[in-house]
């Protein structure tokens, strides 16, 4: 065990865990952040995504030795009110079906969009690629990406 002083959505929290323990499952079962969700654990789905100083990372295999002072983003840190234009792009073309991947969803475009703030449809197709949808929405994610694209 050890302690470490981890900036998540703009505060600092002291967690003592094991130094292998996975980002995911201290903020679920040490910071009761429960909007990042448990996929797989190899990070092929993407339910799990989170933003490292403002990077789409899976955190189910990022372990919490290797963070260091970097600022971790969870969906919850993306806006207070849930009005990051991505969000409201999502509600806009009705993107959600089950829902559960959805903040994985949302935290790999905010990525995009913060980097390549007007993507193509291939840019948004690789970008997206490693995140699954169960449902199939992938036609309305694609959308709702090119919707916050023009804001």
């Amino acid at each position: 065990m050890a302690v470490f002083n981890l900036n998540v959505n703009g505060k600092t929290h002291q967690v003592d865990v094991d130094p292998s323990t996975p980002v995911l499952w201290v903020l679920r079962d040490h910071l009761n952040l429960l909007g990042t969700k448990y996929g797989c654990g190899v990070a092929q789905c993407g339910a799990c995504t989170i933003h490292l100083d403002g990077k789409a990372v899976r955190s189910c295999i990022t372990f919490v030795d290797s963070v260091g002072d970097k600022q971790i983003t969870t969906i919850e840190g993306l806006s207070e009110d849930g009005d990051h234009l991505v969000q409201q792009a999502w509600l806009e073309q009705d993107v959600a079906q089950c829902g559960y991947c959805q903040s994985g969803q949302i935290m790999s475009a905010a990525a995009l969009l913060n980097e390549n703030p007007h993507p193509s449809d291939e840019e948004i197709e690789t970008a997206m690629n490693g995140n699954i949808c169960r449902c199939g929405t992938y036609l309305r994610i694609k959308e709702a990406i090119k919707t916050a694209s023009k804001v």
